[in-house]
């Protein structure tokens, strides 16, 4: 079964968001310290407390002008990483940690992603390196009790900068063990974002190498941005379910992907939580279903 999960990146209020989730039974609440522009955290921390059975999961890479300042008077940023407002260099991994745990009032947090790490690393290189670094900066966190876990959430970088075999091995030789704490994957699955699902039907890419490896996979952006809104045409979302909006339509095949954990989405409004809720818990597609649609859709991006 495909959970549903609240990611507040596109949150306007993100208690709200974070309320109406969880008192729909959301099992997951993804943030980050960037998002509104560093107060997302510190927003969303009362509807956590009240509801302690909710996962929470963070992330370590963007940062706002105000964190990058603290990490700076802290000496655990260099001048480089401010001026690109990006660091996983271990320093920070730790300094973003305690600060993500105090604003959210969590002691533990779920998981820690690394947020794009792929960010610039035309311009700076050695990113398989300054990733391995931070896994073990984040072995030590998850070995202290300070997280449950850590993995990677990516807009771009399955594309071409690391695979999850990478992220497999890189977190082994940080961890000096096969046994590891990396636990999950984020990556963009939609419309737009299709290819991961026709890898994934056929056991490849990065759906298909995670759950072979037992990492949870949690699908971002499945409006793409709420682009598929006013993208997806009365003929397309019925070609993919029959009398499905084009928002109905958009969620379906995002959950249907194979090996998916969950789907995040954003929604401050209980109508539109049960709505998607009843299109992710419903029957979802059949991979031949899938095949046809991601084969279609591919077909149109490639012309």
């Amino acid at each position: 079964m495909t959970l549903l999960g609240l990611g507040t990146y596109r949150s306007r209020d993100a208690a709200t968001s974070a309320a109406v989730a969880a008192s729909a039974g959301c099992p997951l609440i993804d943030t980050a310290p960037v998002y509104g522009n560093g107060s997302h955290q510190a927003d969303i921390a009362s509807v956590l407390r009240e509801h302690p059975n909710v996962r929470v999961t963070s992330k370590v890479g963007h940062m706002s002008e105000g964190q990058a300042r603290i990490a700076l008077s802290a000496g655990v940023l260099s001048e480089e990483d401010a001026r690109f407002r990006h660091s996983i260099a271990p320093e920070y991994v730790h300094h973003q940690i305690a600060m993500s745990r105090t604003e959210l009032r969590r002691p533990v947090l779920d998981v820690v992603y690394l947020h794009n790490p792929e960010h610039d690393y035309h311009a700076r290189g050695n990113l398989h390196s300054r990733m391995r670094e931070a896994f073990g900066a984040l072995e030590e966190a998850t070995a202290a009790g300070k997280i449950g876990g850590y993995g990677v959430a990516t807009w771009s970088g399955f594309d071409a900068a690391f695979t999850v075999r990478d992220l497999i091995r890189l977190a082994q030789e940080a961890a000096g063990r096969t046994e590891t704490g990396l636990r999950a994957i984020q990556v963009p699955i939609s419309l737009v974002k299709i290819a991961p699902v026709r890898e994934a039907l056929v056991g490849s890419g990065p759906l298909g190498e995670a759950d072979e490896a037992g990492l949870e996979v949690w699908a971002s952006a499945p409006l793409h941005g709420g682009k598929l809104v006013h993208l997806v045409n009365e003929h397309l979302a019925h070609y993919i379910r029959e009398a499905a909006s084009p928002v109905e339509a958009a969620l379906l095949v995002t959950a249907s992907a194979p090996g998916l954990t969950g789907v995040l989405i954003s929604s401050s409004s209980a109508r539109h939580w049960a709505s998607a809720a009843k299109v992710v818990g419903g029957p979802l597609l059949s991979e031949t279903r899938l095949k046809d649609i991601s084969d279609l859709l591919l077909s149109r991006q490639n012309t």
